[in-house]
């Protein structure tokens, strides 16, 4: 991902902070030889297992991940190759009417880390079941409604057979947080504070992130 220097992260908490609080990630993988690129949407989230300290940055945590094994992307996984997530942040469009000057042209907000990684497939019908537990674990605290899975857990053993997980080791991320940087303050301020008053939770997901900017 090609990256300007002024919208580069400000802290590598910020890269940890948008891949944890936007884990649907798009995995993209060669595949030449399969007919590829390959894209798919899915869930990923830290292994549980890995202690890691976020704060330091991405490189050398682990991530788990599933997908439909009947997905031709699942045959197509190649440990050889390596593997990249682009997860998405909060975005908002910018019309030039609020830089309230001239010329001007109209741009996008957005951020976005996309990391790369050495992908390895879990085979194992018990490992693949702690997967989807963790996940469903890990989901339910941060987004549910800490939804207790005991009573389906005879229903996720029908299902797994299925579902092919993944372990993912981080090996480089980039970051982009294109947040106004470019702009003057007074410019970049009026900016924020238009997202700040509309009532999409992104776009007032995007005025936070900007106004965090030193």
């Amino acid at each position: 991902m090609f990256v300007p220097r002024q919208y580069r992260e400000p802290d590598p908490s910020w890269m940890a902070d948008l891949v944890r609080g936007n884990p649907l990630a798009l995995l993209v993988t060669n595949g030449s030889a399969q007919g590829g690129p390959f894209a798919t949407h899915l869930p990923v989230i830290p292994d549980p297992a890995a202690v890691t300290e976020w704060h330091r940055g991405l490189t050398g945590i682990t991530l788990l991940g599933h997908m439909n094994r009947k997905n031709p992307h699942w045959a197509a996984l190649n440990p050889a190759e390596t593997a990249l997530l682009a997860f998405t942040g909060p975005h908002a469009y910018i019309s030039p009417k609020v830089y309230e000057k001239t010329p001007a042209a109209p741009t996008w907000n957005f951020t976005s880390v996309h990391v790369r990684g050495e992908l390895r497939k879990i085979e194992g019908i018990e490992e693949t079941l702690e997967v989807v537990q963790a996940t469903v674990r890990t989901f339910e605290e941060e987004f549910g409604a800490d939804w207790d899975m005991t009573e389906s857990l005879d229903y996720f053993r029908r299902i797994v057979p299925g579902v092919g997980a993944f372990r993912f080791t981080v090996t480089g991320a980039d970051g982009m947080f294109k947040l106004s940087q470019e702009q003057q303050p007074e410019v970049r301020e009026r900016v924020r504070r238009s997202f700040d008053s509309r009532p999409c939770s992104r776009h007032r997901a995007t005025a936070e992130l900007m106004g965090r900017l030193t």
